[in-house]
């Protein structure tokens, strides 16, 4: 059963075997030709494919002895790398004989695909190269060879740490025992195992020629793995730009392998991906779009762009963030910091042109793409319309930062009812509205993600004068701790980021109650002046913010007087309630 519906279909022969090629998009567009990898069939791709289809002209075919190709005969010495690119060319030179290729390869498709790069008859066929979850032997065999000759406890590690990854190789060098392996129980069970470990979804994928293909492939690893290991090419030097794509999940695959790849590829970009190592089932969203990013950015000769210069531009780059509060502050900041990054970002506020401003400097900085939202988020009904648009438009949210937030002083007693709605609305109930729906897409994707809420210092040190606010962000604080025990099994984490005196625009929003309307403008005015002078920048906060997600950090207090406040409370709590008997300084 194929699931590459509406494509079109040719046999290639070559070599005494028969290909059996998928076409699908307009053939004067660029070419892009995805290779897959074991025990797949090219129907691993139909999800990428289908995306790629309305920009390029998309070519799967079945790597020899898989799918609906022919295996050579004998098995043995069918499959070396030699052979395979001969495969290769004869599949270029029928589907695109007069322009160079854009190649795609996943697993052993990527194994393949270096092979094909870095070899002289190749040059002039090919145009670029994305590689994902599959390195060159050769340059794997020289990254074993400098840590044996030049052994560290660091590269020591980093050996054993691989070899450990790489136990089934052992088992597919026994004789007989993959085969009957596959051809019996493993085959039979391999969906609902790719369903548990990695969250594929269980469908037309993978195809009935499953067993096959896993006993024919296992000569991949036996025709070609040792021989370049021990004897590894000194000239396996990329003559085409390549993008290089490491999902940080990978059970397979050290992200140390490629630790050196700048010495072999002159021309690289590189994206991470907080995923497992199936990302053509998984991710397809996002790999098409860095696919179709790399390869545009080749054919109209623009340099490679590694998701931008940003610090963390090798994380986030492609990722989708959104960003509640975003119009001003340190919502703003951190949009600004995503984008910098390389992230797609949605701006959230309920000021719309406070968003639309955001969303485009958001592109000025390196954003690939921003959109801006105009939503309350204490409006669970908005909330719920957001998340559905999001989902259906941009795909599921990789990183979440609630950070809509309004400021309420005063005293407990001149604090009203509809006060503390107010403030709780906001404060608590966004960022529950925001975990519920977005955290439950993170949750049923399968492939893990990051949930930042804003809380303060104010969640751990007491104030008589911001009794509702602090009780709102000490109810952040508590959700995130439980949210961030809920959600670890899943890959997801939970940071509270717990700023203290910062200087944004919220002591002008800032509510000031049992005051008169010219005593509150009083304040407002007062307590704006001591935060500029105390200056502390919202673009620190959202470095901070930036960090914590990388580091996957719990709880993190930002400014100075918030990790004092935060030591005082695990150590002299005494004191900390001392000092909230303090008169406000405005």
């Amino acid at each position: 059963m194929t699931v590459l519906e509406g494509a079109r279909e040719r046999r290639v022969r070559t070599g005494g075997i028969e290909l059996r090629v998928a076409e699908l998009g307009d053939p004067s567009r660029p070419t892009v030709v995805l290779v897959h990898g074991y025990p797949d069939s090219k129907e691993v791709w139909s999800e990428v494919a289908s995306r790629l289809a309305d920009r390029f002209h998309v070519v799967l075919y079945d790597v020899r002895g898989h799918g609906r190709s022919t295996a050579p005969r004998p098995l043995r010495g069918g499959f070396t790398l030699e052979k395979l690119t001969d495969d290769f060319l004869a599949v270029a030179d029928a589907v695109c004989p007069d322009r160079p290729v854009h190649l795609v390869g996943h697993d052993w498709g990527s194994v393949q695909a270096w092979e094909f790069v870095t070899v002289a008859r190749t040059a002039g066929r090919i145009a670029s190269f994305t590689s994902m979850s599959g390195p060159s032997l050769d340059h794997f065999g020289h990254w074993i060879a400098r840590r044996v000759r030049r052994p560290t406890p660091r590269r020591v590690g980093q050996l054993l740490g691989q070899g450990a990854k790489s136990w089934y190789v052992y088992l597919l060098h026994t004789p007989a025992l993959p085969e009957a392996a596959w051809r019996g129980p493993l085959g039979k069970r391999w969906p609902r195992i790719l369903q548990r470990l990695e969250q594929v979804p269980v469908g037309a994928y993978p195809t009935s020629s499953l067993p096959s293909d896993a006993a024919n492939g296992a000569w991949l690893y036996r025709d070609n793995v040792r021989s370049r290991l021990r004897r590894p090419r000194t000239d396996a030097h990329a003559h085409v730009p390549v993008q290089l794509i490491t999902p940080l999940g990978d059970a397979y695959l050290s992200e140390r392998l490629y630790d050196d790849l700048e010495r072999w590829v002159p021309r690289l970009t590189r994206r991470t991906l907080p995923a497992g190592h199936w990302i053509p089932r998984t991710r397809p969203d996002r790999l098409a779009s860095w696919i179709t990013e790399f390869v545009i950015s080749v054919e109209d000769g623009t340099p490679e762009r590694p998701a931008t210069s940003g610090r963390y531009a090798d994380r986030f780059g492609g990722q989708l963030v959104l960003v509640t509060g975003a119009a001003s502050g340190i919502g703003r900041a951190t949009a600004l910091a995503f984008a910098e990054a390389g992230a797609r970002v949605i701006a959230v506020d309920r000021d719309s042109e406070g968003a639309a401003r955001t969303a485009e400097a958001s592109r000025l900085m390196g954003a690939p793409e921003a959109w801006p939202e105009a939503v309350d988020v204490s409006d669970e009904r908005a909330m719920e319309k957001l998340a559905a648009r999001v989902a259906a438009e941009y795909g599921v949210v990789d990183v979440l930062v609630n950070n809509a937030g309004i400021g309420l002083s005063g005293s407990f007693l001149d604090t009203t009812s509809e006060d503390w709605q107010r403030v709780l609305d906001v404060n608590l109930w966004g960022v529950i509205h925001g975990c519920r729906l977005f955290g439950r897409q993170m949750a049923e994707r399968g492939q893990g993600g990051h949930i930042v809420n804003t809380a303060s210092a104010a969640a751990f040190q007491p104030s008589r004068a911001l009794p509702a606010y602090s009780t709102s962000k000490a109810a952040v604080l508590m959700l995130s701790e439980c949210l961030r025990a809920e959600l670890a099994g899943r890959g997801i984490g939970v940071t509270a980021i717990c700023p203290g005196i910062v200087n944004t625009n919220i002591t002008s929003t800032a509510r000031f109650t049992g005051v008169d309307a010219e005593e509150e403008r009083r304040r407002q005015k007062r307590a704006a002046r001591l935060y500029g002078l105390r200056n502390y920048p919202p673009e620190k906060v959202a470095e901070a913010i930036l960090r914590a997600v990388v580091r996957n950090e719990a709880v993190v207090p930002v400014t100075p007087e918030a990790r004092g406040a935060r030591f005082l409370s695990r150590w002299a709590p005494g004191a900390l309630r001392a000092l909230a008997r303090a008169e406000p300084p405005w």
